[in-house]
């Protein structure tokens, strides 16, 4: 490295050297341009040819250089930086997709604010207003509704870009997703294909509200193999603990036949866990149990259990990349989908089949209340 000294002269008359920043002069003179230019490469704006950037970027290496996030942001009019916006930064998937996005954002030398809303649209709304008014380089959210002005804050900020959401209405807002729908697909082909002809869903839609992508998966996997649906099994749930163990409750207790239950989160996944257990039912010689998302206590799960792995982590490093470094490949295309993956447990098992009739055997005694 080149070391660059200020000489200052004592009041005895000695000259001392005295180590001082570099600055973008001292880059420009070993790069041999002018300083507009290395402004243009550290600024990403302005045309710049890929043997001059590359001279820049050498000398700026050399001589150790790091340009001034405060200055950048003065003249830019920005703070520099990305706002993530999540529903609860404890939600393993919430944390996962966080974990994403900082490691992309370590390597393009961003920093990130992170804020939660809490499922809360109006708080949404504040927390996008204010990282608006810091002026950030742009914005990664899982929306939790359509009170936030997105358009504004798209057109401010240099981009809004959304991790495992998309809303109806806002075509330009590019998006990564997990292919849910595929992920449900095989997850309910499984079930089918140990014998399981009444399953229930965990998670569907309130009444007269419009269904998601995993209960259409669930639906439409069932038509295609043939398989009759009893809605009296789909059961709508909120992603909450209350909800979710009410809706559990209600579903075990009512229907003694059900022999499979598909939770359509980890929530609703725990929930039917800790049901099954308070009503002596055995997993899964009693009912199968699977879910959507792979989160870390499904493996210690006793049985551990079957779920579908999505992945949280890409999806928040994809989010990242997309806003930071692919601006031209924005709303291009349609959302982003990235695989998930169906992982065999230990909580799904081929359906008892009785063999003096046939039919599958039915559990022996009556459940109790909780």
């Amino acid at each position: 490295m080149i070391e660059i000294a200020a000489v200052t002269r004592t009041r005895d008359g000695h000259e001392v050297a005295q180590a001082r920043s570099t600055t973008i002069k001292d880059v420009a003179a070993a790069a041999g341009v002018g300083i507009a230019t290395v402004s243009r490469v550290f600024s990403g704006t302005g045309s710049v040819s890929a043997a001059t950037r590359e001279r820049v970027l050498a000398a700026a290496r050399e001589l150790d250089y790091r340009p001034s996030a405060l200055g950048r942001g003065l003249k830019l009019r920005r703070s520099g930086g990305i706002g993530l916006i999540v529903p609860d930064v404890t939600d393993p998937f919430c944390a996962e997709v966080l974990a994403g996005v900082l490691a992309c954002a370590r390597t393009l030398g961003e920093h990130v604010i992170v804020d939660a809303a809490h499922g809360d649209p109006a708080r949404e709304a504040e927390i996008l207003d204010r990282l608006v008014e810091q002026r950030v380089d742009g914005v990664i959210a899982l929306p939790a509704g359509e009170a936030a002005d997105w358009r504004a804050a798209a057109r401010v900020c240099s981009s809004v870009v959304f991790a495992d959401r998309v809303l109806p209405g806002l075509p330009e807002i590019p998006s990564i997703l997990a292919d849910d729908a595929g992920g449900v697909r095989s997850l309910v082909e499984y079930l089918v294909g140990l014998g399981h002809r009444r399953v229930g869903f965990l998670g569907a839609a309130a009444p007269g509200g419009s269904p998601g992508v995993r209960e259409r998966a669930f639906r439409g996997t069932l038509a295609q193999l043939g398989v009759p649906l009893d809605e009296d099994l789909v059961v709508a749930a909120r992603p909450a603990r209350d909800a979710a163990y009410a809706a559990a409750a209600g579903l075990l207790q009512r229907r003694a036949d059900v022999t499979a239950v598909l939770a359509a989160g980890h929530l609703l996944g725990e929930a039917a866990v800790l049901v099954a257990r308070e009503l002596d039912l055995r997993v899964p010689a009693d009912v199968s149990i699977a879910m959507v998302d792979d989160v870390a206590w499904a493996e210690l799960c006793d049985p551990p259990l079957t779920a579908v792995a999505r992945p949280a982590r890409d999806i928040g490093y994809r989010a990242c990349e997309l806003l930071l470094r692919d601006r031209a490949r924005r709303g291009r295309g349609g959302p982003v989908l990235l695989p998930t993956e169906l992982v065999v447990r230990g909580s799904c098992a081929a359906l008892r089949v009785s063999r003096s009739s046939g039919r599958s055997a039915g559990r022996p005694s009556p459940r109790h209340g909780l």
